[in-house]
C-alpha cells in the first residue's frame, strides 16, 4: 500500500505513542522520513517522536497542516475540538484528515473543520505499537476513493484495518478490539498464575501463557480455520483439554466475554451521549 503515499507528506498532530507507532510503521514500509512531520506542545513528546521516527518535529500545529497532504489527529479526545478550531480554515480545507482520537464522532470532527473537509474517523488499538494493530475506520461524505486508498496505506502500516459499513459500529469495535487487549492481558495473567499454582516457575509460566495465546492467534489467522474447529482439533474424547474446557464453561467464561464486549460497547455509546 506504500505506493498510495509515494508523493504525499504525512503530518501528525500529537506525538504520543500511537502517533509514533503509525509514523514508525510508515517508515518501515518505505515512506521517507523527510515526508513526515509532527507537532506537539510538549518538548519531551517531540523528542521521543524524533528519536523513534527520525522525522521533523515542530511545536505549532499550523506548520503541520500547512505542510502535509494527510494529517493524523493523534491527541486526547477532550482537546480535539480546541485543536481543530485553532487551525486556519483556509489551510484546513486542503488535507485529508484521519482521526485516531477514540470516541470523537464524525459530526464533531467535521463540525470543527471547514465545510466539505475530507475526514475519516478510526478506532485503533494498542497492539499497533508493535505493528499488530486492528483498526476500524469510517469515512465522511466528502472522502474520495483515492483518499480511502491513502487511509488504508497509513493504517495498515501499524497492522490490519477494516472499513466499517456504518459509523455506529465503531462503538462495537471499541468494545471488542479497542478494549480487547485488556481482556487478553487479564487472560494471560490468569493463565500464568494458574501455571504457577501448579508448580511452574513464574518466568516459564508467563512465557508458556503468552506464546500459547500468540501461537493460537497466528494459527487461526494463517489457516483461516474457524476457532471452534481449531478447538475441536485439540480436544480428544475424555482427555485433558475437554476437562479444562468443561471448567471454563461452568465458570461462565464465554458469557463473561459476551458481557465484557457488551458493557464496553454500551459505555462507548454513553460517552457520546447516546
Amino acid at each position: 500500500m506504500k505506493g498510495e503515499l509515494d508523493s504525499s507528506r504525512i503530518g501528525f498532530i500529537g506525538c504520543g505513542a500511537m502517533a509514533r507507532a503509525l509514523a514508525g510503521g510508515l517508515v518501515t514500509t518505505g515512506v521517507a522520513r523527510d515526508r513526515i512531520v509532527a507537532a506537539d506542545p510538549f518538548p519531551a513528546a517531540r523528542e521521543a517522536f524524533a528519536e523513534a521516527v527520525g522525522a521533523h518535529v515542530v511545536e505549532d500545529n499550523a506548520e503541520v497542516v500547512a505542510a502535509a497532504d494527510v494529517v493524523v489527529i493523534a491527541v486526547k479526545p477532550g482537546v480535539v475540538a480546541d485543536v481543530l478550531s485553532a487551525v486556519d480554515p483556509g489551510v484546513a480545507a486542503r488535507p485529508l484528515w484521519i482521526s485516531i482520537a477514540a470516541g470523537v464522532p464524525l459530526s464533531a470532527l467535521e463540525g470543527a473543520l471547514p465545510k466539505r473537509a475530507r475526514v475519516v474517523r478510526t478506532m485503533p488499538n494498542t497492539p499497533a505499537l508493535v505493528g499488530e494493530g486492528a483498526t476500524a475506520y469510517y469515512p465522511g461524505a466528502a472522502v474520495t476513493p483515492a483518499d480511502l486508498a491513502q487511509v488504508e496505506a497509513v493504517l495498515s502500516a501499524a497492522g490490519w484495518c477494516w472499513r466499517a459499513p456504518s459509523e455506529s459500529l465503531l462503538d462495537a469495535v471499541t468494545g471488542l478490539s479497542g478494549s480487547g487487549p485488556a481482556y487478553v492481558f487479564l487472560i494471560l495473567e490468569a493463565l500464568a498464575d494458574a501455571g504457577v499454582r501448579q508448580g511452574l516457575p513464574r518466568d516459564a509460566a508467563q512465557q508458556l501463557a503468552t506464546r500459547t495465546v500468540l501461537g493460537a492467534a497466528r494459527l487461526a489467522l494463517e489457516t483461516g480455520t474457524h476457532p471452534g474447529a481449531l478447538k475441536d482439533q485439540v480436544t480428544s474424547p475424555g482427555g485433558t483439554t475437554i476437562a479444562g474446557l468443561e471448567r471454563l464453561e461452568a465458570g461462565g467464561v464465554r458469557a463473561a466475554l459476551y458481557d465484557a464486549v457488551r458493557a464496553a460497547t454500551e459505555r462507548s455509546r454513553a460517552l457520546r451521549g447516546e
